[in-house]
């Protein structure tokens, strides 16, 4: 009889007014917005009826809290590997403002002064692919979305700049697995928003 292997759920926080306006948001504790909330909660309905073995949620408020909202904030432990990726400078400013200083720079490439490299996010995604590949059974990870394109990557075995292809929206749900339960990492769903209100 074959091992049954896991998937893993990954759910991206709610709407932030950083998120809404397009800032680069790394460290920087911004809570929910008003629609931010209900969508999280709109998640935890999307995720009803489905069993984890284990929880895991960015010490990040807005990960946090939107893991609360969805219903699984007594279930999870805090794994300081999910942080949101470390923009150094970048930190509260929008793409166009960087571009204004360095048109050719791109996140997935060049990583961002005094903060993270895309290898350094790649270490700490690799740790996180490590823990849940070790659970029997199920997982959901509440994070934020650049790290999570990161996570879907290394998932599959690719270098931290093919997150750069994987797109995010806030309060998410993407899906992590095996093809044919054959130990072939697949993405099997990405960024499903059926149940966010727009």
């Amino acid at each position: 009889m074959s091992e049954i292997l896991p998937v893993i759920y990954l759910a991206r926080h709610g709407e932030t007014a950083w998120s809404l306006s397009g800032q680069h948001t790394g460290l920087t504790n911004v809570p929910l917005t008003e629609r931010g909330e209900r969508n999280a909660r709109r998640l935890g309905e999307r995720l009803a009826g489905l069993k984890f073995v284990k929880v895991f949620t960015s010490p990040l408020q807005r990960a946090a809290r939107t893991c609360e909202l969805a219903g699984f904030g007594a279930a999870a432990e805090v794994d300081r590997d999910l942080v949101e990726w470390n923009y150094g400078k970048y930190e509260g400013l929008r793409t166009v403002e960087i571009h204004a200083q360095r048109p050719d720079w791109q996140l997935f490439r060049d990583g961002c002064p005094d903060g993270e490299l895309p290898k350094q996010v790649g270490i700490r995604a690799d740790r996180v692919v490590s823990r849940v590949r070790g659970i029997k059974g199920d997982a959901l990870v509440f994070s934020s979305g650049h790290f999570l394109r990161v996570l879907a990557a290394r998932w599959l075995g690719l270098e931290p700049a093919i997150g750069r292809f994987f797109m995010l929206n806030t309060a998410s749900v993407s899906v992590l697995g095996y093809e044919n339960n054959l130990s072939q990492p697949v993405i099997r769903l990405l960024n499903d928003t059926r149940h966010v209100s727009d």
